[in-house]
């Protein structure tokens, strides 16, 4: 894989609540590309933080439906991945983990 398409893959870290709860099991949240495959993930997240990776699941969120003045609108919705890091692995820099 390219270098170009490495950062194109993670497109940066999804910050939520749960995001934080699963940083304390050695498991990371990132919002990616719409066409990035678990090996393409992987492989960004290993070359970017120099990290071994241990597993990758990737998960399409749909955009939710909102009703406005002029009817019904969609909000776009996005692709996210939780990459759990090997044992002794973590990552000290990543926003999500505070």
């Amino acid at each position: 894989m390219n270098q170009e398409r490495l950062f194109k893959v993670l497109l940066g870290p999804h910050v939520t609540e749960k995001a934080a709860m699963a940083a304390e099991n050695n498991q990371y949240v990132f919002k990616v590309a719409s066409d990035a495959t678990k090996p393409e993930i992987k492989a960004a997240v290993q070359a970017l933080f120099g990290k071994k990776v241990d597993s990758v699941q990737v998960l399409n969120v749909k955009g939710k439906t909102k009703r406005t003045l002029h009817g019904t609108g969609l909000r776009k919705g996005y692709r996210k991945a939780y990459v759990t890091l090997a044992a002794g692995e973590t990552l000290e820099d990543f926003s999500g983990a505070e």
